[in-house]
């Protein structure tokens, strides 16, 4: 079977940045799997893996436009610190917050008397990334996890980049 869309797919990878600094990787941990064609991973590399068969090598690299997008300095905004209405916060400190755009994933940058410093960009914005690794497992996906849009099983596990590298609604 080819990856293809509503496929359930197994991946050992790594990825790094431009000069080569790892950014995540399987490598001793238990091999990433998802859902084919629901968004889970970043689109540039979805669309390169669509194809590929068990065993089969991949080694891509994205510009930031088909991976998490340019750096949007908008983005970066001073917000008054009752928002965080008593909550312990600190730099590099990430959550969810809800905006007009839906949810999406922020960075504490500074902390201040009066307001706090966010940064509404995903961690790795304006990066070229390169994703290296190899298909371990193509499947039908059930109809339980297409009604669900996620996949189940032994192997399901919380794959949570929270800023990390390949879930593109993390």
């Amino acid at each position: 079977m080819k990856v293809s869309d509503n496929a359930v797919v197994t991946l050992d990878f790594t990825v790094s940045n431009a000069d080569g600094e790892i950014l995540d990787t399987t490598e001793n941990k238990q091999p990433l799997q998802y859902l084919h064609g629901t968004g889970y991973l970043v689109a540039g590399l979805e669309n390169q893996l669509v194809g590929k068969v068990v065993g089969e090598d991949f080694d891509v690299t994205l510009t930031p436009d088909q991976a998490y997008g340019d750096y949007d300095e908008a983005l970066v905004q001073s917000v008054p610190g009752e928002l965080f209405d008593g909550m312990e916060v600190s730099e590099g400190d990430t959550f969810v917050a809800e905006t007009d755009d839906g949810q999406r994933p922020v960075t504490i940058l500074e902390v201040a008397e009066e307001y706090v410093k966010v940064d509404g960009n995903h961690p790795l914005a304006g990066m070229t990334l390169c994703f290296k690794g190899v298909v371990r497992e193509v499947r039908e996906a059930t109809e339980e996890e297409l009604a669900h849009g996620h996949v189940h099983g032994e192997h399901d596990h919380d794959h949570d980049h929270d800023g990390g590298c390949c879930g593109h609604h993390h």
